[in-house]
């Protein structure tokens, strides 16, 4: 199973007004109400019949715009490195994504969305609802980042904390 491969192909394309990695803030939670469109490719519309009734989706997309593979680094959360799977960084071997939306609506395929944190013209791989049932948890732990505050991940959140520092 070691050098197992696997073929994944777009499903469709996620758009947003992200147009530069550098300016988009880092997680949904710091993306509030900004809204973007994930168009399903035709041969899939089929599969959005009720989901409209989530208020929330999971988007699974591919990384393409990362051109390198890190098994180690500094996140923007940590002056620290850490392990690349301890990260939601996208220098990941698979460059796989993944972000939590609010689902405002469908039309035919076209699904619009809001706290959308992801480049315009990204390849949408997965869609999935949100179920609070199975996918909230109490006495959750979150690791390295537990340690850090949060007036210091919302700064560092909007990526332009560098210039904000020495405030």
């Amino acid at each position: 199973m070691k050098d197992s491969k696997f073929i994944f192909q777009s499903i469709g394309i996620i758009h947003s007004p992200h147009k530069e990695i550098s300016k988009i803030p880092i997680q949904p939670v710091f993306c509030n109400d900004i809204e973007g469109t994930v168009i399903l490719n035709d041969e899939y519309a089929d599969g959005l019949k009720d989901l409209q009734g989530f208020s929330h989706i999971y988007l699974f997309y591919y990384f393409n715009r990362s051109q390198k593979t890190c098994l180690r680094l500094k996140p923007y959360l940590s002056d620290h490195e850490h392990g690349i799977f301890a990260t939601r960084a996208p220098h990941r071997p698979n460059k796989l994504g993944m972000s939590l939306v609010r689902l405002d609506r469908i039309e035919d395929n076209i699904l619009y969305v809001r706290d959308l944190d992801i480049l315009d013209g990204t390849p949408l791989l997965d869609v999935k609802p949100y179920i609070q049932r199975f996918d909230s948890r109490e006495d959750v732990k979150s690791g390295w980042q537990d340690t850090v505050l949060n007036d210091v991940a919302t700064v560092r959140g909007l990526r332009d904390f560098k210039r904000q520092k020495g405030k």
